[in-house]
């Protein structure tokens, strides 16, 4: 299975949170004038979520063709104003695998669409970790004091064409699904859309080498966990990654150890705020052999960490929806960009430091190893229900 060619022709904007994100969705809705394609996981409505919502409402008011795919988990309901609204003008919504009765214990249930795509008029498009959720609202825990921390990446020239073929393509196999369709789920299913021809080109002028690795149970089970791995194999001199749920599997573990010790430099910034039980203390016990390689942990805390992205060596860099877990690597359907640009990745790079220097609080490896016994006791719980959980999906990764 061949990772996709990173191909030149470029143009790239690192966009930090939803402050930056959500004007540079607004912009190009406003601006369209053929259609939009958005995909995410979480579809929220307040705060400066219900501007993006506006924008897409004009949008398809004024006849431009809307679809819009949310996850059934992390979008189980719309609010019933703008169920109207969007129905109202026109907006077309389907739901990714809607939760049963049976909840999180049905086995498929953890199969989630958690990627975070968007393309408009087939000349922009967008690719991330950002869900269409105000910085600082959370579903579950409310207001936040702090901004979560989250990456996305504005998008121009052949890679866009990628992402409108993967938003196309999920979109009619949700529709024949819906329609119960055997004849129509098995030409989708087998048989994808053909890309059609391009738009009229845009500007192809970019420097930055680009490639959309996605992730799913078919065609494309490890693009993203091996192109991690092809990069973390390759660095010779400094390793950064900031990773939201953090339950690497051995072939990563050892990955990210040898780095280490074959004196690469190897940084990571991971979640330091309690938000899930299972992703917050299952993360702890695989510290333990990357701090005695010489990885530096880091805990970022001052609000929730959701960014997914890496920069390697200084010039290649990943920004997406993956997370460095088995929910992510082994189930749910994910989206990243990898980029090869030193601009780019200087960027971001310059970013995760700041955010390391000012929040993040190194893990001492003797306090790790001193850590109290309830908190061992927690870990190993959590550790547990999520291999039991792949047991129960047929997955084996830890």
């Amino acid at each position: 299975m061949r990772l996709p060619p990173l191909e030149p022709g470029h143009t790239l904007q690192l966009l930090e949170g939803s402050a930056r994100l959500f004007p540079a969705l607004i912009e190009a809705f406003d601006q369209a004038r053929h259609e939009i394609w958005l995909e995410t996981y979480i579809f929220d409505f307040n705060g400066s979520s219900a501007q993006v919502a506006a924008a897409l409402e004009r949008a398809a008011a004024r006849g431009v063709a809307v679809r819009i795919v949310v996850d059934g988990f992390g979008t189980p309901e719309t609010p019933d104003d703008w169920h109207q609204r969007f129905r109202k003008a026109g907006v077309h919504w389907q739901v990714y695998a809607p939760v049963g009765s049976l909840g999180v214990l049905w086995p498929g249930s953890w199969r989630r669409l958690h990627r975070k795509l968007c393309v408009v008029d087939r000349t922009v498009a967008f690719c991330g970790g950002i869900n269409v959720m105000d910085d600082l609202h959370d579903p579950n825990h409310g207001a936040l004091d702090f901004p979560r921390l989250d990456f996305a990446v504005r998008i121009g020239g052949p890679m866009v064409q990628d992402i409108w073929q993967a938003a196309s393509i999920l979109w009619q196999r949700l529709r024949a699904l819906h329609r119960l369709d055997p004849r129509a789920i098995g030409q989708v299913l087998l048989h994808p859309m053909p890309r059609p021809p391009a738009p009229p080109p845009g500007d192809r002028s970019g420097a930055a080498r680009a490639a959309l690795l996605l992730r799913d149970n078919l065609r494309n089970r490890a693009h993203i966990e091996r192109a991690y791995l092809r990069a973390i194999g390759r660095a010779q001199n400094e390793i950064i990654i900031a990773n939201a749920y953090f339950v690497p599997g051995g072939r990563l573990r050892r990955a990210l150890a040898g780095a280490a010790r074959r004196g690469v430099r190897v940084t990571l910034l991971l979640q330091g705020k309690y938000e899930y039980f299972m992703q917050y203390y299952a993360s702890r016990p695989v510290y333990d052999a990357l701090l005695k390689a010489g990885v530096s942990i880091h805990e970022y805390s001052p609000s929730f960490l959701h960014a997914k992205v890496g920069v390697f060596d200084g010039h290649l860099a990943t920004v997406g929806s993956s997370n460095l877990d088995p929910l992510s690597l082994l189930l749910a359907r994910e989206a990243n960009v990898m980029v090869d640009d030193e601009a780019f990745a200087g960027a971001l790079r310059e970013r995760l430091l700041l955010a390391i220097t000012h929040h993040g609080e190194e893990m001492d490896p003797v306090r790790y190893a001193r850590r109290p016994l309830r908190e061992r006791l927690l870990e190993r719980l959590a550790l547990g229900v999520m291999r039991l959980a792949l047991i129960v999906q047929g997955k084996k990764y830890l």
